[in-house]
């Protein structure tokens, strides 16, 4: 019987609808960090870190074989979405944005991502969300239209 295999290690970026600071509690951060970890693991694609800041949230994981990129953050987001919504009235009008990023880890590479996303705090205090994504994208070599990044 023939078996298939993946080695696939990602990195998720996406920030909440406009940039907006959803995340200042710290609990309500710490816990939507948790429930993202928890519905990547149940969507098969085991979370090797989660963390971010006020605004967005960066997640590493290594992927499943067996799912597309854009139906893990559909879900991701959808399920996310309404865990949120349910947590407090105050985030009835809670929206990530449309888009994401999402970026290749070597097997290499993957303690320093999750070193990176465990420093998010201390890494924002430095450089906005905006110019950390552009850095990413940069470092990937992934060109961008600035007219459609930010929603």
């Amino acid at each position: 019987m023939s078996q298939s295999f993946s080695g696939a290690s990602l990195h998720l970026v996406f920030s909440t609808k406009n940039r907006r600071r959803y995340f200042q509690r710290p609990e309500i951060r710490d816990g939507m960090h948790a429930y993202l970890g928890r519905v990547s693991n149940e969507l098969d694609c085991p979370s090797l870190g989660v963390g971010g800041v006020e605004d967005h949230v960066h997640l590493l994981c290594r992927f499943s074989r067996t799912i597309t990129v854009a139906n893990w953050v559909k879900e991701l987001k959808r399920i996310s979405n309404l865990w949120l919504k349910q947590q407090d009235e105050t985030f009835s009008d809670f929206e990530w944005q449309g888009g994401y990023a999402v970026f290749s880890v070597s097997h290499s590479n993957i303690e320093r991502v999750k070193g990176y996303i465990a420093k998010q705090e201390q890494h924002h205090r430095k450089i906005t969300f905006q110019d950390e994504l552009r850095t990413l994208l940069r470092k990937h070599a992934i060109e961008w239209d600035e007219r459609y990044v930010w929603d």
